[in-house]
C-alpha cells in the first residue's frame, strides 16, 4: 500500500473501530450492571412494600392484599410475585402466582438476601428474609420478580448502544476521510504546482504550504533548478557534439566522392559511414531525449511541423511522383520539442516514401489523454511477427532497400522519452503500414527510459 490517503484513512478506521469495540465491551457491561442495580433496587421497594404491608396487618393475610394495590399483583403469571409463610405452615401469596408457589431458600434470616430460582414463568429473582412480628411471630417473606423482564431491558439497551455506536463508527468513517483528505491536500496541491511551476519556470513559494510541507517545498526549488540547468546542458552538449560530428563526417564523404571519381570502389565505406552517422544521429537523439524528454516545457504545433516536412519531401524528385495527403487539426499540439517531433515525422516519412506505392496520409488526433500523429502508406507492410524487429536498432528488414534501418528506432527513442509509445499495424485505409506515435498531453516530470 503505497497511498498516504489510503494509509490514513484505513489506519484511522483501524483505531476507531479498535476503540468502538472496546468502548462497546465496556458500556455493555456497564449498562449491563447498571441494569442489574435498577433491576434490584425496584425489588427491594417492593420487598419494603411487602413487609410493611405484613406489619400493618399484624401478620392478618386477610388483610395484607388491601395494602399491596399493585395490579401486577392480581393478575397470573404477570411476573411479579409476593409469598409469605409463617411457621406454623400459613401460606398467603399474591393471586399472580395463581396455583403455584415459589420455592423458599433454606436457612431464611432476617437480614434480606437476594436469590435466583424458578417462577411458574421461568426464572425469577427475588429476596427472601425472615420477619419477626410484635406478637412473637415469625414469617418468611418472599418477593421476586421475572429476569424476562431485567433480560428485555438489556435488550434494549443494548440495540440502543449498537444504533449509537453505528452512528458513531459511520461519523468516524467520515471524519476520517475528511481529515485525511484535508492533510492531504497540500502535498496534491504541491503535485499540481510543481508540474505548473515548472512549465512556467517559476519557483515554489514555501510559506503557502504548512510548516510540514515548507522544507519539501525549498528542497523541490533547489532540484527544479538543477535539473533545468542540467536539461539546458544536455541540449548544449548534444548541440555541440553534433556540430563537433558533422564536419569530419562530411571530410569523410568528400574524400569518398573523390575517390569514387577515381573509379575505386567506395559502395562498402559509404554504406558504413551511412551507418555511423545513423548511429550517431540515432545517439544524438537519445542524448537529447533523455535530457528533456517528459520534462519539456514546450509545446509543438503538429500542423506547422507538418506542413514544414511536407514542403521539404514534395520537393525530392521520388516523392513528386506520389500523392501525400494530410489532415491534422490546425489548434493541435503535442508536447514534445519541435526538432524531436520533425527528427520523428522525417525518419517515419522516409521510410513510408521508401516502400510505398502510389500514396502516403498524415493524420493526428487525440484520444483521451493522448496526442498522436499517424502516417500511413499503401506499400507491402510489415507482417506481425516482424514488427518488434523493425523498431530494434538496425533492424533491416530488407538490406536491398535504401537506408539504415534506424528511422523507424529513433522514432520509437523519442516517442518513449516523452513518456509515450509507437505502434505498428496495417493501414485501414490504404493496406499498408501504419505508423502511430501517442504522446500524452500530460506526464508530469517523470521520465521514461529512452
Amino acid at each position: 500500500m503505497r497511498s498516504l490517503r489510503q494509509r490514513a484513512i484505513i489506519g484511522g478506521l483501524i483505531w476507531a473501530a479498535i476503540v468502538v469495540v472496546i468502548g462497546g465491551v465496556a458500556l455493555f457491561y456497564f449498562f449491563d450492571a447498571l441494569t442489574q442495580r435498577r433491576f434490584d433496587a425496584i425489588l427491594f421497594d417492593r420487598y419494603l412494600q411487602v413487609v410493611s404491608a405484613l406489619g400493618n396487618t399484624g401478620g392478618d393475610l386477610d388483610q395484607i392484599e388491601t395494602f399491596l394495590t399493585d395490579p401486577a399483583y392480581s393478575r397470573p403469571y404477570s411476573g411479579r410475585y409476593w409469598q409469605l409463610s409463617d411457621a406454623d405452615g400459613n401460606i398467603a401469596t399474591s393471586r399472580s402466582l395463581f396455583d403455584a408457589l415459589l420455592k423458599a431458600p433454606e436457612n431464611a434470616v432476617p437480614e434480606p438476601k437476594f436469590w435466583n430460582g424458578a417462577g411458574p414463568d421461568g426464572p425469577v429473582r427475588g429476596i427472601v428474609s425472615m420477619i419477626g412480628l410484635e406478637d412473637g411471630s415469625t414469617w418468611v417473606v418472599l418477593v421476586a420478580d421475572a429476569l424476562q423482564a431485567l433480560e428485555t431491558d438489556r435488550q434494549q439497551i443494548r440495540q440502543s448502544l449498537l444504533t449509537t455506536f453505528a452512528f458513531i463508527g459511520a461519523l468516524g468513517v467520515v471524519g476520517a476521510v475528511l481529515q485525511t483528505s484535508a492533510v492531504v491536500r497540500p502535498l496534491n496541491r504541491l503535485r499540481q504546482e510543481v508540474s505548473h511551476r515548472w512549465d512556467s519556470g517559476d519557483a515554489l513559494n514555501p510559506r503557502d504550504y504548512p510548516d510540514e510541507v515548507s522544507p519539501l517545498v525549498t528542497d523541490i526549488n533547489t532540484l527544479l533548478d538543477r535539473n533545468r540547468e542540467i536539461v539546458e546542458r544536455g541540449r548544449r552538449q548534444a548541440a555541440d557534439l553534433a556540430h563537433a560530428l558533422k564536419t569530419p563526417s562530411a571530410i569523410l564523404r568528400n574524400e569518398l566522392e573523390a575517390l569514387s571519381n577515381a573509379n575505386v570502389d567506395t559502395e562498402q565505406a559509404r554504406h558504413a559511414l551511412d551507418r555511423v552517422d545513423a548511429q550517431l544521429t540515432r545517439s544524438l537523439a537519445r542524448i537529447r531525449a533523455a535530457n528533456i524528454g517528459a520534462m519539456t516545457r514546450s509545446k509543438t504545433s503538429l500542423s506547422r511541423s507538418v506542413d514544414r516536412m511536407m514542403r521539404l519531401f514534395r520537393s525530392m524528385p521520388d516523392v513528386q511522383r506520389k500523392s501525400i495527403t494530410t489532415d491534422v487539426p490546425a489548434e493541435l499540439h503535442i508536447p514534445m520539442d519541435a526538432q524531436d517531433l520533425e527528427e520523428s515525422l522525417g525518419n517515419i516519412l522516409e521510410n513510408a516514401v521508401n516502400w510505398s506505392a502510389t500514396s502516403i496520409r498524415v493524420t493526428a488526433g487525440e484520444t483521451g489523454d493522448y496526442v498522436w500523429l499517424m502516417v500511413e502508406d499503401d506499400g507491402p507492410g510489415i507482417p506481425e511477427r516482424d514488427r518488434r524487429e523493425a523498431l530494434r536498432s538496425g533492424g533491416r528488414l530488407d538490406s536491398s532497400a535504401p537506408g539504415t534501418g534506424l528511422g523507424l528506432a529513433i522514432a520509437a527513442d523519442l516517442a518513449r522519452a516523452y513518456g509515450g509509445d509507437i505502434a505498428l499495424d496495417t493501414s485501414a485505409q490504404l493496406g499498408g503500414l501504419s505508423v502511430k506515435i501517442s504522446v500524452p498531453k500530460r506526464h508530469g516530470l517523470a521520465l521514461r527510459d529512452a
